[in-house]
């Protein structure tokens, strides 16, 4: 199966560059594309000087109509089968592509693959986070691979918060069909889709290696949705699609602690 790492170009990201050396170094070379709906010298400096093919979106910037845009560029003009929305701050490891595509061979029917992640700064340096860890405890129905194409071990993951990091996952078109974001969401754009995929056919396949780093600084959106309440108001509305009311209130106060990771000088 042939695969794309489509990176989501947004503004001028400092780390851009970064993200492309990564997605150059892979240990098994596959196919690499920039796609932006905000085109600007930075990004266009970089697609030369890594010589990577450049897409445009015309249109207002939105979140799922530039992800929809990455995956549909990947699918229609490389031809690829397997996606891998890559975030502009973010690292891949060398072996990403390596555990995805090996993955892809020993299962066919893998509509979504997704990893373990490290979470840096701003200046790489590693943080220690309480939420990846609980991320980690949500993801231990996925070990179960003889069962992770059965309905209930694809929704465990995400019936109590989000387990699958958004960044890591990697979606097998064929299964997932075009547009894989339908929803409006600002933040939980990627929850509530994988929510979706969880109904239909194919296996939610999780690599339990740190084969990203995913970065969080002052300019994430993350942190733009921790600082404007909107995080906090598309979480609880994705928990009252699952739970009663009482279960939502629990779910929200834990969940919510996961917050402080961003809140720090050093993010």
């Amino acid at each position: 199966m042939k695969h794309c790492f489509a990176v989501s170009a947004y503004g001028e990201s400092p780390y851009l560059e970064e993200c492309i050396k990564a997605l150059k170094a892979q240990s098994v070379k596959t196919d690499i594309i920039i796609c932006t709906s905000t085109p600007n010298a930075l990004i266009k400096s970089v697609a030369d000087e890594y010589e990577i093919p450049l897409y445009v979106r015309q249109g207002r910037s939105s979140l799922k109509d530039d992800w929809n845009y990455c995956v549909e560029t990947a699918a229609h003009e490389r031809a690829a089968e397997l996606v891998t929305i890559a975030h502009q701050d973010d690292v891949y490891r060398p072996d990403y592509a390596k555990y995805l595509l090996a993955a892809a061979r020993r299962y066919p029917d893998m509509s979504v693959f997704c990893t373990r992640l490290t979470t840096i700064d701003k200046d790489d340096n590693e943080l220690k986070t309480e939420s990846e860890l609980v991320k980690r405890l949500l993801r231990l129905p996925l070990r179960l691979r003889f069962l992770s194409g059965t309905r209930l071990i694809k929704r465990l993951p995400l019936i109590f918060g989000n387990g699958m990091a958004c960044p890591s996952c990697s979606y097998n078109i064929r299964l997932t069909g075009l547009p894989i974001f339908r929803n409006n969401y600002l933040f939980v754009i990627d929850w509530d889709t994988l929510l979706r995929l969880s109904e239909r056919k194919g296996r939610f396949i999780c690599e339990e290696k740190e084969l990203l780093f995913y970065r969080v600084h002052d300019g994430a959106e993350t942190k733009k949705n921790i600082k404007d309440h909107n995080r906090e108001h598309e979480e609880r509305m994705i928990f009252s699609k699952l739970w009663p009311r009482p279960v939502v209130a629990l779910l929200m106060h834990f969940y919510k602690k996961a917050y402080k990771d961003y809140d720090t000088d050093t993010d």
